[in-house]
């Protein structure tokens, strides 16, 4: 595929998240369009693990389409194909679930997880350890913010080896996060 078809698919997965994500916000207090958090994803992909892979990152675009709007896994597959779709369900959690139990089944399957299913989940961590320490959710006490960063170290720790630069890019934002949440 060539310079123009990839970017043409990115382009259609930025509207096609966009349009599932129209009507939801961040729980940041500016409640920030949630579409913002999966581009934010796709470019750290980009610019700092130095991702290319375009199913990669059309997946990352997508990665919370099935998980938190009424998209379906066909859907995906219609318009961006198996591959795609198959990373998107990979990163997805099945919120029939208990959230304790999502919670435990991320840390657990992280480290069997695709390579590009990894890269995606690193990106997302560090979007989201970055963002409670920038813009946290209103209604999060310091307690939860700080539940949440040890959390995710746990999640990344069975990602680790999968991309250099994101990794150090985690690193440094979880020990930022860790010194400002006063956690030792």
């Amino acid at each position: 595929m060539d310079f123009a078809e990839n970017t043409g698919l990115l382009l259609k997965a930025l509207r096609f998240s966009a349009d599932k994500h129209r009507n939801q916000r961040r729980k940041d207090n500016a409640q920030s369009p949630y579409i913002n958090h999966p581009i934010e994803v796709v470019q750290l992909l980009w610019e700092v693990g130095g991702v290319r892979d375009n199913d990669i990152l059309l997946a990352a675009i997508l990665h919370d389409t099935i998980e938190d709007t009424e998209t379906r896994s066909e859907d995906i597959r219609e318009v961006f194909g198996e591959v795609v779709m198959a990373l998107v369900m990979e990163v997805t959690d099945d919120k029939s679930l208990p959230k304790a139990e999502r919670k435990r089944l991320q840390i657990e399957t992280a480290p069997h997880k695709s390579h590009g299913a990894k890269l995606i989940k690193l990106a997302d961590k560090s979007c989201n350890v970055r963002n409670l320490v920038t813009t946290p959710p209103k209604d999060w006490s310091m307690e939860r913010r700080q539940e949440y960063l040890l959390w995710t170290e746990k999640v990344v720790a069975g990602l680790r080896g999968t991309n250099p630069a994101l990794e150090e890019y985690y690193d440094q934002e979880i020990t930022s996060g860790k010194m400002l949440l006063g956690i030792e």
